[in-house]
């Protein structure tokens, strides 16, 4: 397989995993209560990530400094944190709504990288500011959506958010699966005492689709599907990889209406098309710098 099929392949992993994972987390949370099974989600996965950096890489990618170990921790806390309100705001917004919203965080990131100092082109605090006039079209209760659900989904593309943008300006572990482990055993160790005193325990009552549902989201997405973008960052220009962003709601709103037969509105399909569009014009305005700054290396990029 040449190089550019392997980055397709790769791609097209993150598209249909990530993207499907809303259905995942939709199927887990129907009978496992939500801060439960997203907090286990993120002990296993995280054991499973430790163990594999262990393996191939040795224990020394895991020998951390207390400033990385520090940085790492609050990122824990913030990454998870935000699939933890995604978790409960499923049970009140239609996944293919909550996609599109969670769609916004590139949006989010510029808007912190301005307030932040920086000072992103004006191509793309343009995009920024349509974007968010479709986030507004969106985020209106309706449409099998309550105000509770839809705060607790603009918190949670607000938390990524934040933990992303940190994430590129804290001192963070070098090897990045070894620091995705310490994340997601951080954030699950800090959710799983919440999820146990704000939840009754009955495991007698999960369904076996729920309980497929939280497996998938353990191997899939945050295995399978986290080790596919990591490839992708070190191996194709950022452009390519961020088209994650606007693809993945795609597959999450097909999802949503084949499996669980959600209503496609006239406010979902004019609030998609202004969020996407802005995401695909920030995207694209955000990676040419950083591509032609790079471009004098030519170490593992591919063109787009």
């Amino acid at each position: 397989m040449t190089h550019g099929a392997k980055v397709w392949v790769a791609l097209w992993a993150v598209y249909i995993i990530w993207g499907s994972t809303y259905l995942g987390i939709e199927l887990a949370g129907e009978t496992i209560p939500p801060l439960f099974a997203v907090a286990w989600r993120f002990l296993v996965a995280g054991a499973l990530m430790t163990g594999w950096v262990a393996w191939r890489r040795g224990f020394s990618a895991l020998r951390v400094s207390r400033a990385e170990l520090g940085s790492a921790a609050l990122i824990g806390v913030l990454l998870p944190g935000a699939n933890a309100l995604l978790f409960v705001a499923e049970q009140e917004v239609p996944i293919g709504l909550a996609s599109l919203v969670i769609a916004s965080v590139p949006l989010l990131v510029v808007a912190l990288r301005f307030a932040g100092g920086d000072r992103p082109t004006r191509g793309s605090l343009v995009g920024v500011a349509i974007g968010f006039v479709g986030i507004a079209v969106l985020v209106r209760p309706g449409g099998g959506a309550t105000t509770t659900g839809l705060v607790l989904v603009v918190g949670s593309a607000v938390a990524w958010a934040v933990g992303s943008y940190l994430s590129g300006r804290l001192p963070m572990p070098r090897d990045a699966f070894a620091a995705t482990a310490l994340e997601m055993l951080v954030g699950g160790l800090v959710l799983l005492p919440i999820g146990l005193l704000a939840t009754d325990f009955e495991p007698a009552e999960w369904s076996t689709r729920s309980i497929l549902g939280w497996w998938y989201l353990v191997l899939f997405g945050s295995l399978v599907g986290y080790t596919a973008y990591v490839w992708l960052l070190q191996n194709a220009p950022i452009s390519k990889v961020a088209t994650y962003a606007y693809v993945n709601p795609v597959v999450a709103i097909a999802l949503g209406a084949i499996v669980l037969h959600e209503e496609l509105t006239w406010r979902i399909v004019l609030g998609a098309a202004i969020v996407l569009a802005s995401v695909a014009v920030v995207v694209r305005r955000e990676s040419v710098p950083a591509e032609a700054e790079a471009a004098p290396a030519g170490a593992g990029r591919v063109s787009d």
